[in-house]
């Protein structure tokens, strides 16, 4: 047996011990990054369980983005109750699961933005963030964040595409904000490992090179010792 096809198997037993073993993956981005996309592709390439974003059912969303000031710590507390529900069924589970956007993201994000672009008081997101705090002390952290990441323009062209009613009148700087909020709270995320995936130029809901480009990184990610990849 030559070395290539020794390394090539090798490769290939790691792979299959990394996948057969029970995990959790949590998919981040902005609004219209294609997170759900790319949960719903990969939850039926590996057989994970996949959680998905409440969005349909969510009963503040159409109302939050009329009036931000008014919704806002309404919906900031109904998303961290339905993702710390959908993060205990993960972690209680016995089968791998991927979540559409993670609990982390609810406070460092959207929370924060919030409270930075001032339609959420000072006083309603330090008694968000204390509640968030205390409930993340229960929570295991995922096997992998994976950060999907398009740029602004990206974004709204893609938000344009998809015709949410509700989503048509966010504002540039909303998006912008949450951008920022993203790569600090990335650059600053010690509680597993992280792949950036930058998306800009990739379609992997419609080409197939694409979309195994990224679960090839996924699966060195979670082989790989260091914390942060980027592709």
């Amino acid at each position: 047996m030559n070395s290539q096809l020794k390394t090539l198997l090798s490769k290939a037993r790691l792979n299959f011990a990394v996948l057969a073993s029970i995990l959790f993956i949590a998919v981040a981005g902005n609004i219209g990054s294609g997170k759900t996309t790319l949960t719903r592709m990969l939850s039926d390439h590996y057989s994970w369980e996949p959680h998905f974003e409440v969005v349909a059912s969510n009963p503040y969303l159409s109302d939050f983005y009329s009036d931000m000031n008014r919704w806002s710590l309404q919906l900031q507390v109904f998303f961290l109750s339905k993702r710390f529900q959908a993060h205990q069924m993960i972690v209680k589970s016995q089968t791998s699961a991927i979540q559409d956007r993670s609990i982390y993201e609810d406070a460092h994000i959207f929370a924060r933005a919030l409270k930075e672009g001032g339609q959420m008081d000072a006083r309603d997101y330090e008694n968000y963030f204390e509640l968030y705090s205390t409930m993340t002390q229960f929570l295991t952290p995922p096997d992998l964040v994976v950060y999907v990441k398009r740029s602004v323009p990206c974004l709204k062209e893609r938000i344009k595409e998809r015709g949410r009613t509700f989503e048509q009148s966010i504002p540039t700087e909303y998006l912008q904000l949450l951008e920022r909020c993203y790569e600090e709270w990335i650059a600053e995320y010690d509680l597993g490992k992280v792949l950036i995936v930058n998306a800009d130029d990739l379609d992997f809901k419609n080409t197939s090179a694409d979309f195994s480009y990224i679960c090839d990184k996924i699966e060195s990610s979670l082989k790989a010792d260091q914390r942060l990849v980027h592709c």
